[in-house]
């Protein structure tokens, strides 16, 4: 009899003939995120199993933030052969527990001489004249007692919920336009949840921006590597361009255009990574730059596709999620990023292309970028680490 989790997985399932290779790698993310507690992992019949882990609940916190763990539950491994040690050790585990409780069973062993109801019925019988202050409800219980017969006997009660979502990298790779805001760090959860590895390219104007906003980017690119393993982050500088915008640019047009900037210089990043798409934090309307037309045109300056994970949300859904996977805080410490320099006081909201080219013709775009590219720095983000 020992300590185990059991881990329940969830899209894999449907992903027929390619079911191997979305299991090996959702496998090896349990093995990466359990690591650091020394947990043993390996594949059941249905269920991933952890065990040998020096703290419980540090390794239910890590395999809870695996992309495609459906649920987490730690339970009890008893040999099935001896039906009533399964009886005891159920009744042990809802102990000390009060109100309402049910049993389920689940038996995959079709061999096994108890079915699923005779399972249910003896084993709640026994919880029921062996425990104090439960009473049986099998519609609306407040506790669950599941006994799942597999390899072994599984007894379990508590279940955590997991993200949800496909393991990393089964979906390809894309670079996620990283501020210090509360977008993006969200839209690139969003599209890392469903198998996509990311990098991270982050746009920083000093001495109009400060160290400590740096140090926030790469603080959420830490936030994030909780879910997403490992980040590259690319930190650009950016004042050469914002200055040369401002100072050559119509007023009206300078945020759209620097956006424009941003996306070339994400594009060519992003090759260079192996990434084929680019992500940004973008929700129509919710800014002067971020309306259908003024997407539309700084959408024209890469060839390359660009996600929105968060295009028809609202912030409030948006601070929600946030909230949630914890990159809030960070986001709402008062360190600005280059977006909030040299805003204007009237920005386009309806660009037209051809009037946005004819105002930045004026800029030398390739060398503009060329040296920017030449400057940036790569910072290598793991999981676990923390310095803000």
């Amino acid at each position: 009899m020992r300590d185990v989790l059991l881990v329940r997985y969830g899209e894999v399932f449907l992903k027929g003939t390619n079911r191997p290779y979305f299991m090996k790698k959702l496998l090896d993310h349990v093995k990466e995120a359990v690591a650091p507690v020394h947990g043993k992992v390996w594949l059941g019949e249905g269920r991933i199993y952890v065990a040998d882990f020096t703290d419980m609940e540090e390794c239910i916190r890590r395999v809870t933030k695996v992309f495609g763990i459906h649920s987490v539950s730690p339970a009890a491994e008893v040999e099935k052969e001896d039906f009533s040690l399964i009886c005891r050790k159920a009744a042990e585990m809802m102990s000390g527990l009060t109100g309402t409780f049910k049993v389920l069973a689940r038996r995959s062993d079709k061999r096994y001489p108890l079915a699923s109801p005779e399972i249910m019925m003896q084993a709640g019988g026994y919880i029921l004249t062996h425990t104090k202050g439960l009473t049986v409800d099998v519609h609306n219980p407040e506790h669950v007692m599941m006994i799942e017969i597999r390899e072994k006997a599984y007894l379990s009660v508590l279940r955590y919920p997991g993200q949800g979502g496909m393991p990393m990298g089964t979906n390809g790779r894309a670079c996620l336009l990283l501020s210090g805001g509360i977008d993006s760090p969200v839209a690139g959860y969003m599209i890392a949840k469903r198998g996509v590895e990311i990098c991270c390219v982050h746009y920083h104007s000093f001495p109009y921006t400060s160290e400590r906003a740096r140090e926030k980017v790469l603080e959420l690119a830490r936030e994030l590597s909780d879910y997403c393993g490992p980040i590259r982050v690319y930190v650009v500088p950016f004042t050469e361009i914002q200055m040369e915008i401002h100072a050559k640019c119509p007023d009206n047009n300078t945020t759209l255009i620097m956006r424009r900037y941003m996306m070339r210089i994400a594009e060519q990043i992003a090759r260079q990574e192996g990434a084929t798409a680019l992500v940004t934090g973008e929700s129509i309307g919710q800014v002067a730059s971020q309306t259908m037309d003024a997407l539309v045109c700084t959408d024209q300056v890469v060839s390359m596709p660009v996600f929105r994970p968060l295009i028809g949300m609202d912030k409030s859904e948006i601070i929600e999620r946030a909230e949630k996977i914890g990159t809030f805080a960070t986001s709402s410490l008062p360190y600005e990023d280059c977006c909030t320099i040299f805003t204007p006081k009237h920005p386009t909201t309806h660009p037209i292309p051809k009037q946005i080219e004819e105002s930045e013709s004026v800029l030398e775009r390739e060398a503009l970028i060329k040296r920017a590219i030449a400057g940036t720095e790569c910072v290598r983000i793991n999981p676990g680490e923390s310095e803000i």
